[in-house]
């Protein structure tokens, strides 16, 4: 569903990432960071066995991307190794008028700008390819370093709400960053 069938979003370079689709080749990583209980912490995935994980991936590979009510898996890969650090899950909403953002990192990688960097090219990437107007991300108030980095790349809280993740009470925030807000 892309404005511009010429241009292909995929791969894009930032300067110290590339975001790129899921490969075989990325099952060692990606099961290292998906099995690692601190990453997973705040995430809405659960591990998969190696034979889920590489189906997943397959699946990813060649999954039409920015499908209207589909989440794609977008590879977070270092620019210069091209080795994954992490992966960025995208869904376009079924109106076409927003998108839901969601990423992981594996921890090595955290703490180093990685994070914000892919963040803002996906984002960049939906506001270019596709006629949403709007991304938003919902985040654990617990989770510090997500809520920074939303507020970093110009999100900003609409909407705190009670909820319940993974069995426990939480509270989850909505962040939002528009088209016209410079996303």
């Amino acid at each position: 569903l892309l404005n511009n069938q010429h241009t292909r979003p995929l791969p894009l370079f930032g300067k110290h990432i590339q975001l790129r689709r899921l490969v075989p080749t990325d099952i060692a990583p990606f099961q290292g960071y998906r099995h690692d209980a601190e990453v997973g912490l705040y995430q809405g995935w659960s591990p998969m066995s190696d034979a889920e994980a590489m189906a997943f991936i397959v699946d990813m590979q060649s999954s039409a991307l920015f499908a209207p009510g589909i989440w794609n898996q977008i590879a977070v890969a270092n620019a210069q190794t091209n080795a994954l650090i992490g992966d960025i899950g995208v869904c376009v909403a079924t109106a076409l008028k927003s998108a839901e953002i969601g990423f992981t990192l594996q921890r090595e990688a955290q703490g180093r700008g990685f994070a914000t960097e892919a963040v803002s090219c996906a984002i960049a990437m939906l506001f270019e390819h596709t006629p949403i107007t709007q991304v938003m991300a919902i985040t654990d108030a617990r989770n510090l370093a997500s809520i920074r980095l939303l507020q970093r790349i110009g999100m900003r809280q609409v909407t705190a709400q009670a909820a319940v993740f993974k069995g426990e009470p939480c509270m989850e925030i909505t962040f939002v960053l528009t088209k016209r807000d410079g996303g």
